[in-house]
């Protein structure tokens, strides 16, 4: 697996201010506040992650699958998480994180990777609840993360 680090505000108000944007006009604009959202996200959980001894990057490889978060852990234990801001675009997070990860577990098994397989696939939202979806995605509200 490739992946590099991805550049984020450590407080996401600084783009905000920026592009001199107010709350309301952000409900109007929600393609960048989706970007404002996973700004947000990754600023926390590089946080928590830094605190258990991880690391936090970004994926995108040569077929221009990308996904919005990579944790890794020191054990080599890691997870793939995707942003997305409301419920309508969950189907596309988790179909995004499950062609990656069928393209991982063929290369384990064809031994072009030498990793684990990951702990877990998540979407992160800004709905209210968390629940495991059938196909085994976790699909986290933002507030879950603290």
């Amino acid at each position: 697996m490739r992946s590099s680090s991805k550049r984020e505000f450590i407080d996401p108000s600084i783009a905000v201010a920026a592009l001199d944007l107010d709350p309301e006009a952000l409900l109007y604009d929600l393609k960048t506040f989706g970007f404002i959202f996973e700004t947000l996200c990754i600023r926390d959980l590089s946080i928590y992650t830094y605190e258990e001894g991880g690391t936090v990057s970004y994926y995108h490889d040569k077929y221009n699958l990308e996904v919005d978060c990579v944790i890794h852990l020191k054990n080599g234990d890691y997870a793939l998480i995707e942003f997305k801001l409301g419920r309508d675009n969950i189907d596309c997070g988790a179909k995004n994180l499950l062609k990656l990860n069928e393209l991982i577990k063929k290369n384990i098994k064809e031994k072009k990777l030498r990793m684990k397989e990951h702990k877990f696939l998540a979407v992160v939202t800004g709905t209210k609840y968390a629940y495991t979806r059938e196909d085994s995605v976790k699909v986290l509200p933002i507030g879950c993360l603290r």
